[in-house]
Order: C-alpha cells, then sequence, then structure tokens
C-alpha cells in the first residue's frame, strides 16, 4: 500500500519562529528526519506541504527542493489576508513563487467567516486573486473554506469551468458537498472525521465517493483519534485511512490505492 498526505505543514518543524504553528511543532520535541521516517514506516511516502503566507511558502519550497516525494503548495490563508496585501509588491512576490520547482498547486486559500482575522472584502480580494493565478499557471487550488460558503460559491461561478481543487477539511453539509462533486472538485478528509460527535458529518463522510476523497492530516493539528492530545504528523494518514475503511465498509487496500490515485492526478506528481 501507498498513501498520501495531501495537506501537511511539515515546513515549520524547528523553525526560530514565534507563529502558532512552529509552536505547536515545538512541543512534540521530533525532527524533521524523524517525522518524515515515521511517515514512511506507514507508508506515507508523498506529502503536500502546504503554505498560509508568503514566507510559509517560501519554507514549504525550500523543503520540497531538498526531499524527493515532497511536494509544496503556495498560498495566503484566508486569515493572512490583511497583513499580506500590507506586503509591498505582495502579488508580484506571490507570481514569482509559483515558477518554482516542486510547486504543484494554489492554496491554502478561500474564506473564513468563522475567525474574522481579515475582514471579508479582503479575504475575497485575495481569493480572487488566487484564481486568477490558478488559470495563469495552470494549478489546482486547496481550498480553506469555514462558515462562508454563501460568499465561496458566487466568487467561484466565473471559474468553475477552468478550475481544479481540493475542499481542504470539508465538514459541512450535503447541499455543499453536491455542489463541491458537481464541479468535480475532490474532498479532503482528514482527522474530524475520527472524532466528531455530529453524526451528519460522519454520514457525509460515509457517502462521499471514494473517487472523490483525498487524504490529508493537516499535522501538526487535528489528531486523529486514538490520539488526541498529542501533535499530529503525516504518519497519521494510515489512521484515518484505517476509520474510513472500517466506517465504509471498504477495503483498506482499496481505500489507499484510490486516494492515493486520486491525489497522483490531482498533483500530477
Amino acid at each position: 500500500m501507498e498513501f498520501i498526505d495531501t495537506h501537511c505543514h511539515i515546513q515549520s518543524i524547528a523553525e526560530d519562529s514565534k507563529d502558532h504553528t512552529s509552536r505547536l511543532w515545538s512541543k512534540s520535541n521530533s525532527t524533521l528526519n524523524e517525522v518524515i521516517s515515521r511517515a514512511h514506516k506507514e507508508e506515507v511516502k508523498t506529502l503536500i506541504v502546504v503554505g498560509c503566507t508568503l514566507q510559509d511558502s517560501i519554507k514549504a519550497i525550500d523543503l520540497s527542493l531538498s526531499r524527493s516525494n515532497i511536494y509544496a503548495s503556495v498560498g495566503i490563508h484566508p486569515h493572512e489576508a490583511n497583513d499580506f496585501l500590507k506586503i509591498k509588491n505582495s502579488k508580484n512576490l506571490f507570481e514569482e513563487l509559483l515558477k518554482k520547482d516542486k510547486v504543484v498547486a494554489i492554496g491554502e486559500c478561500g474564506l473564513d467567516y468563522f475567525y474574522n482575522y481579515s475582514d471579508h472584502s479582503t479575504q475575497k480580494e485575495v481569493l480572487k486573486f488566487q484564481l486568477d493565478m490558478s488559470l495563469k499557471y495552470s494549478l489546482p487550488l486547496i481550498f480553506h473554506v469555514r462558515n462562508a460558503f454563501d460568499d465561496f460559491w458566487p466568487i467561484i461561478e466565473p471559474y468553475k469551468t477552468k478550475i481544479r481543487a481540493i475542499l481542504h477539511s470539508f465538514t459541512d453539509n450535503q447541499s455543499n458537498l453536491e455542489k463541491a462533486l458537481d464541479q468535480n472538485f475532490l474532498i479532503g478528509i482528514n482527522g474530524i472525521a475520527t472524532f466528531t460527535k455530529d453524526e451528519n458529518q460522519t454520514q457525509l463522510f460515509k457517502r462521499i465517493p471514494i473517487n472523490s476523497v483525498v487524504l490529508e492530516t493537516d499535522s501538526p493539528y487535528l489528531t486523529p483519534n486514538p490520539f488526541r492530545g498529542s501533535i499530529n504528523e503525516p504518519k497519521n494518514i494510515r489512521v484515518i485511512a484505517d476509520y474510513l475503511a472500517a466506517l465504509r465498509g471498504e477495503d483498506l487496500a482499496e481505500v489507499a490505492f484510490k486516494t492515493t490515485k486520486n491525489a497522483r492526478a490531482f498533483f500530477g506528481v
């Protein structure tokens, strides 16, 4: 078997930084080599490291260039939209990153109205910019959408026949799932599936066609059961796959094969 973690943030391991992701990794006392080695032992052989700011995306690219089977996604998270536009020539700097080797996607990008760390109008502007970059460079997108689908779908409408996308960490309702599937978006399933107490979410995870599923950890976040309370790592893709196989009454090897096939086709890796 072989698995792909389609969304992790291991570029922040051992970084001398005060951002939340780096601080969380520092609690694990693990080196980058150890985290990657543990993933390989669980047959998680390919990793997509996902940027959330300009600097974070640069770190993702640098890591991908230093390792085989690691690839980068360059993105501006909706939380970071305000700060992004304050940077001189930020859009030009972002576009230059898309020309780097081993960049396979744009994201994570989208809208987040749960925390509102950036104002809605700025989030929309930065999302539209990344959509335009997706078309210009023929790169797929990794979307982060939380409590914002009413605004998200109208923004996507002019692009919907032209883009390929993953809805990262999808936990929303059947209606938004159907809209995503109608547009041939892939659905990112992570550790939330193993610990949600919302039966509607559980039923969604059970029903999503396997040909539309990719697996992700979002590590160091969203650690799956039974390891809640510890720092999440890419190795836990196998835990998520085991859970999904049991939930759906499917063979683990088949879940691994199909989700890996989906990811390889999407990212071209």
